[in-house]
């Protein structure tokens, strides 16, 4: 059992994907802060990179290759201007050379340092080894394995013990939906109330308000810029974006001027059952075409999952409730936090381990279930909201055309989230002492389905649509 804390679940990055960007990206800053432990970093005359499985497979479609060079110059995801990362990766190219961690410069070529190895390696399907040769002709290698949701891991978890005694340190440790289900009714307390105890236990309320506020304003910006941006998206499957269009049909002549005000501007408008799906739809799509273009996402679970859970809190925001405010999206983004990490540690957030089930099919489960306790729900009602959600994604194959994370994934995004809406819907109509199916029952199904699902459906574009649907139709 381990500590997963809501910031573990929801972490603001930089897309296309959360596995195969944001991970590649943590592990050559690992790998920096291995250099600098075993006090060889000034010796270092080149490094090599190699992928394997999924990462390889669909590593160029996703950025991974991008992501390792912009991790190895010690640029940080979260901080880093969007607009400065194709300079950087073009000087990279043009001059065949590194700034490593902005203080070394080495000879690289990212055609033959960066190595994509088609055979997978034994502990997870994204696997690479970062290889460091020294002036003294010495080599120091070390393997990552990205687990998704930007999780990165060795074989060898060193931090697993101070992970477990954080997680006993907890005063309601939680491994799964039972466990939160009997906490609460012992202690007589929400899920989000439940969770915020938690969290008081390695921060203080003012950090933990200001990290939930910069996801929110994260996840807002991104709405925002997706619903701002038009043309087509990157990668050569000349994709066009649909949030923009389909932003000037909802919000017609309105005025306003911020994405604070855009948020009480679309309070303004008509409300028609047609509309409000067409604004979730937009919701979703517009923070996938961001994330698509390397845009600065929240990893929700995922990145390819990233427009699930904002899409259902602004649905919240602006149709249900237009009195909500920070109170309401700390306790949605506090309870999405506790399911995705029950998901996580029962099953898997990574879809070359399970197909786009623990993506889209996590996220949904997430959004259900936080949306169902900001509706009144209760805490049985909220894991039942979780489990139906999950239910109707199990079996959800992971099959991006061309590697890239857009065809079917932004689309997967809008379905998850209305999905996500009906499910908490049923709940909340519900008596939970009925269901059939408990939520540790789904999260289980869900894990022995992953492990039954051939290879080619998780992540690695060789079946599916990836197959089915030729680049030149495109």
């Amino acid at each position: 059992m381990e500590c997963i804390s809501v910031f573990d679940m929801l972490k603001i990055g930089v897309g296309p994907s959360s596995s195969h960007t944001l991970g590649p990206w943590r592990a050559g800053e690992r790998f920096i802060k291995k250099l600098h432990k075993k006090k060889v970093f000034d010796s270092v005359t080149h490094i090599k990179v190699s992928t394997y499985g999924s990462l390889s497979l669909t590593g160029k479609g996703h950025a991974t290759d991008l992501a390792i060079m912009l991790g190895l110059t010690g640029a940080d995801p979260v901080t880093i201007p969007i607009e400065n990362i194709g300079g950087i990766i073009q000087t990279i190219k043009e001059n065949k050379s590194l700034n490593l961690n902005n203080t070394l410069t080495i000879p690289f070529d990212p055609k033959t340092d960066i190595v994509f190895e088609k055979e997978f390696l034994p502990f997870h399907a994204n696997g690479m080894i970062f290889e460091a040769t020294l002036g003294s002709g010495k080599q120091l290698k070390q393997t990552y394995y990205s687990i998704g949701g930007g999780f990165v891991v060795r074989e060898a978890r060193t931090k697993a013990i101070k992970k477990i005694k954080e997680f006993k340190s907890f005063p309601y440790p939680v491994q799964n939906g039972t466990q939160l289900l009997a906490s609460c009714k012992e202690h007589q307390k929400s899920i989000s109330e439940l969770v915020l105890e938690n969290e008081r236990s390695l921060r203080t309320d003012a950090e933990i308000d200001q990290g939930l506020q910069h996801i929110w304003d994260t996840m807002l910006e991104c709405m925002y810029i997706g619903c701002h941006t038009e043309g087509h998206l990157p990668g050569g499957l000349n994709v066009r974006r649909r949030a923009y269009d389909s932003h000037q049909k909802l919000i017609g002549d309105l005025p306003y001027t911020s994405p604070q005000e855009w948020l009480l501007t679309i309070r303004k408008t008509e409300v028609k059952f047609r509309a409000i799906l067409k604004w979730v739809s937009c919701f979703a799509l517009s923070v996938n075409e961001v994330n698509a273009s390397l845009g600065r996402v929240v990893t929700a679970p995922t990145n390819g999952s990233a427009g699930v859970i904002p899409a259902v809190l602004m649905y919240y925001m602006v149709i249900e409730n237009h009195q909500a405010d920070f109170e309401h999206v700390k306790k949605f983004l506090l309870v999405a936090g506790e399911i995705g990490s029950i998901f996580k540690k029962g099953a898997t957030i990574s879809a070359a381990m399970g197909g786009c089930q623990a993506e889209i099919g996590v996220s949904s489960a997430m959004a259900a279930a936080a949306l169902t306790e900001l509706m009144g729900g209760t805490p049985e009602q909220v894991t039942m909201a979780a489990e139906i959600a999950m239910e109707h994604h199990l079996g959800l194959t992971c099959d991006p055309i061309g590697g890239l994370v857009q065809i079917p994934c932004i689309e997967r995004n809008s379905m998850g989230a209305i999905k996500a809406i009906n499910a908490a819907e049923l709940a909340l109509d519900s008596d939970p002492i009925n269901a059939k199916v408990p939520l540790d029952k789904v999260v289980n199904t869900m894990w022995e389905t992953a492990k039954d699902m051939n290879t080619k459906y998780k992540e690695t574009s060789e079946g599916g649509l990836a197959v089915g649907v030729n680049l030149s139709d495109c």
